[in-house]
Order: C-alpha cells, then structure tokens, then sequence
C-alpha cells in the first residue's frame, strides 16, 4: 500500500513538471518573445495603406449648401423693406403700411355693419391690418424663390458653357440678363448694371443674397466672389453647383408626390366639421343655431376652433419634409 501511494507521488510530481516545462518555462526563459519578434521580422505581409476617403467636389457642394441654408434659418429676420424687395415689389415702407391699415379700417367697419358686434369687428380688423399684408408678403416672396430656383440652373449652366467656350464672366451674365427668365433675369440685369457703375463683380454677385435670400444665391456669390479674388476652375464649381441644383429640384418633386396623399387626408379631415357643419345647418337649422345663439355654445365653437387650429398645426409639421 505504501508502495502504491509513492508511486502516485511520483506520477503525480512528474506530470506537473512535464505541463510547467511545456507552459511556464518558454515565459520565464523569453523563449515566447524571441520567437514572436522573429516572426514579426520574417512576416512578409502587404503593406496596407489607408487612404482617407475622399468626397467628391458634388458633396462638398451639397453640405455648403445645407451649412449655409442652416445659418440663414439661424438668422435674424430681415426688415420691412428688404422684406418688400424679396418679395417683388416696388412698394414703399409707407405704401405697405397704409395699405394695412386700410385693409384693417375697411375689416372693421364691415364686420360691423354685418352685426358681428364690436369685439369681432376688432378682432377682424386687427387681423386684415396685421395678418394679411404680411402673409401676402411672405406668400409672393416663396413664390418668386420657387421661380428663381426653377430657372437659376439653367442661368449656371449658359455661365459655364460661356466660360468653357471662352467667353468672359461678364458676358455671360449679360446673356442671361437679356434671355433668362424672371425673376433671375432681373436679379442678374442688377448685377451687370451695379458692376457697369464701378462695383466689383464679386460684390455685386454677393449682394444677390440679400435679394433672394437663398443658399443657392448664396454660394453662387461666393464662387464668384473667391473667383475674382484668387482664381481657379470656376466652370467646375458652377457646374457642380448646377448639378446639386437639379438633384434637390427632383428631390423636391419627389418628396411632394410621395406626401400628396398625407395632404390630401389633411385637406379632407380639416375641411369635414365644416363640411358637416354646413349640412347640418341646411337640414336642421334649428338643432345647430344653439352653437351661435347660446353662450354656452359660444364657448364650444371657441374651444373647437382651437383645437382644429392645433390639429391643422400638427397635420401640417406631419406632412411638411426638410430635406
């Protein structure tokens, strides 16, 4: 018996040796570093190379763009006047304010004289002198954006054929000046005529931005202005300018044929209280003229005006895309 257990001993004491000399003495020797750093220097593997992924100038176009629309979001509103010049006309400040005071004065004697008592008379008043020259204002100055954008590709494309076919900058411009559509055949007509006065041409160009406060119009004076300052290829930065144009333009088009039938639904839900409103008032006048005869009805109308207000509201933030 006790030869059995010696001979276990023994056994036993010889295994753990033979696994410590496998495992622990090529790290207490170095051996395992030695031969790790002659692998690494015998490897013969390629070289990789990391390239930095490069964007195309169309890219860098598209995110300037952006930037700049971001930063004019940011901006502070612009004053009466240059409001008017956005917009297209060739109101004074003075005419635009008597013209809403008329449109209010002209509010509240109406509503007055139809016995809608003298709070809503005001009410309407205050709104036509205040809301409506404004909203018109705001409704002519999109419009004639949407009327810039539709043709300024076409105006960047005649300056880079001109430019690729010679033709100074100047002329060029002087082309779309007498052949472009409106309004970029106006806007550039004041560049050529601010530039024939003594104004540098990349000033005059910058200045488009204050008339057409657009990103567009934007970095469009600022290629030129960096043109006429420090060179370079401006035909390809225009023409890349004209590209990312057009691609938004589609984008645009796009975007408003997918979300047709969202506004279609908002249209509908928003349009059927009074919808409903008006048949029931048809059919059975007796049952709905509580709405505007009581108080209490009064006070329905009111609080179902302001939540169809914020319905509305949401409804259109819902189908309204930013891209």
């Amino acid at each position: 018996m006790a030869m059995q257990t010696l001979a276990l001993f023994l056994l036993v004491s010889v295994s753990i040796g033979g696994v410590a000399w496998v495992f622990l003495y090529p790290i207490l020797s170095g051996e395992r570093r030695v031969e790790q750093r002659r692998a690494n220097v015998a490897r013969a593997d390629p070289v990789v190379r990391k390239v930095r992924n490069q964007r195309s100038r169309r890219e860098q176009v598209e995110e300037t763009l952006k930037d700049i629309d971001q930063r004019h979001r940011k901006a502070k509103r612009p004053p009466l006047h240059t409001r008017i010049e956005q917009a297209g006309l060739n109101w004074s400040k003075q005419r635009f304010i008597l013209t809403g005071a008329a449109l209010g004065v002209g509010a509240f004697i109406a509503g007055f004289l139809l016995g809608a008592g003298l709070l809503a008379a005001a009410a309407a008043g205050f709104a036509a002198a205040f809301g409506v020259p404004f909203w018109i204002l705001s409704f002519l100055k999109k419009r004639r954006e949407d009327k810039f954008l539709l043709y300024f590709p076409d105006a960047v494309d005649v300056i880079v054929r001109g430019i690729k076919a010679g033709l100074p900058l100047l002329d060029c411009l002087k082309v779309i000046a007498n052949e472009s559509q409106e309004p970029v055949r106006s806007e550039i007509r004041i560049i050529v005529e601010t530039q024939t006065i003594g104004l540098p041409l990349g000033e005059s160009c910058a200045k488009l931005y204050d008339r057409m406060p657009l990103p567009e119009a934007n970095f469009f004076g600022i290629v030129i202005a960096i043109q006429q300052k420090a060179g370079g290829n401006l035909s390809e930065a225009l023409g890349n300018l004209s590209r990312v144009l057009r691609d938004r333009k589609k984008m645009k088009a796009k975007i408003q044929a997918m979300s047709m039938e969202a506004k279609a639904s908002a249209m509908i839900i928003g349009c059927l209280p009074l919808a409903v409103m008006g048949l029931v008032y048809v059919s059975s006048p007796d049952y709905i003229r509580l709405l505007w005869t009581h108080p209490t009805g009064h006070m329905l109308l009111a609080a179902s005006a302001v939540w169809m207000t914020f319905g509305v509201l949401v409804m259109r933030k819902m189908i309204n895309f930013d891209f």
